[in-house]
């Protein structure tokens, strides 16, 4: 198995890199779409987080279900044990699952186990990439690549929290709830309106352009691939700290008080921008929320509100034809027309 790089030691890239924390930290704020330049350290980010994430309790099961999870949470087998005795749980990874773009779409949601049936006769439920995700993280690279019938299962999905099969006489449904991270280059082509309205947060990455930070970035992957082990021991502190900033984040989330004015000023917010329902607002506010308890913080403030506001609402914007301004700057001059300096 490839040694990731370290997450701790990608050079730059802050919108990003916050981005993925707050996702760790609350992932009903529905995951981060990060769209780019090539070779700017999208894919290396994430993988470099995932190696990080701190453990989970979870039964060992097909689905790794939560032993202290609500029964319409768990997946039948876990409910019919629970009757008999209380669900045993035990420390292990969080999942991160790549979803690479040639994937069928019974690779995907799954499908009748074909080696019992020939050699059984039985309809057995073989799970598929969305089960394996649950409870963790699902990374599509070239998001904007996927084929449409299987964007069209990620949204039922993503909007259920559960996936439904039915096909060759089977009727499975199972518990699905996954951080969905997505990235791409937007010149290889664009993403459904659909899907990218599910990503809780959206993340514009560029081409260093300044020469330190530039070198600062090819010396450190140098470092990294001429000795990975090497590398990696030297960042075991850093990223060490990275990881306690995600456990004390979760701990203190819901401590966080959200008060009036933040939700005012998120609501005005989205109104000047026009937005498309309220998932912006909802968005906006858990994501605030989240950098709080990021940042160390029990309540959410207009700080939050203007270092996230980007993030959570620039893909959520419809397009202007009279203004030829891109979506983010919009957001930002929005934000500076509201809170000011």
């Amino acid at each position: 198995m490839s040694i990731p790089f370290p997450f701790s030691a990608v050079v730059a890239q802050e919108e990003m890199k916050r981005s993925l924390l707050i996702a760790a930290i609350d992932p009903s704020i529905g995951g981060v779409l990060v769209f780019g330049d090539r070779g700017t350290g999208k894919s290396t980010a994430i993988r470099g987080l995932a190696a990080l994430l701190p453990k989970m309790q979870a039964v060992a099961c097909t689905y790794n279900c939560d032993p202290d999870a609500p029964n319409d949470a768990l997946c039948a087998d876990c409910r019919a044990n629970r009757v008999k005795a209380p669900l045993k749980g035990r420390r292990v990874p969080v999942p991160v699952v790549d979803l690479p773009l040639g994937a069928t779409e019974d690779r995907v949601i799954g499908a009748l186990d074909l080696e019992r049936a020939l050699t059984k006769g039985e309809k057995a439920f073989e799970p598929g990439l969305l089960a394996r995700a649950h409870r963790g993280f699902l990374y599509i690279d070239e998001v904007n690549l996927l084929e449409d019938h299987l964007v069209d299962s990620l949204l039922d999905v993503a909007a259920s929290g559960e996936n439904l099969v039915e096909r060759e006489g089977l009727s499975v449904r199972h518990p699905a709830r996954f951080v969905l991270i997505g990235s791409g280059n937007p010149e290889e082509g664009e993403l459904r309106p659909q899907l990218q309205d599910r990503f809780g947060l959206s993340v514009e990455v560029k081409t260093p352009g300044d020469l330190p930070t530039r070198m600062k970035v090819v010396r450190a992957r140098d470092a990294f691939e001429r000795d990975p082990e090497a590398f990696v021991k030297k960042c075991k502190r850093n990223d060490g700290k990275v990881r306690r900033l995600i456990e004390k984040g979760r701990a203190l989330l819901p401590e966080v008080v959200v008060p009036d004015a933040s939700l005012e000023q998120a609501g005005r917010l989205c109104i000047k921008l026009g937005t498309d329902g309220l998932r912006g607002e909802l968005t906006l506010i858990r994501a605030a929320r989240a950098l709080a308890a990021l940042q160390g913080d029990t309540e959410v403030t207009d700080t939050h509100l203007k270092t996230i506001a980007t993030s959570a609402l620039r893909h959520r914007l419809r397009r202007d034809p009279l203004d030829e301004s891109g979506s983010t700057s919009r957001v930002e001059r929005a934000v500076q027309e509201l809170f000011g300096e």
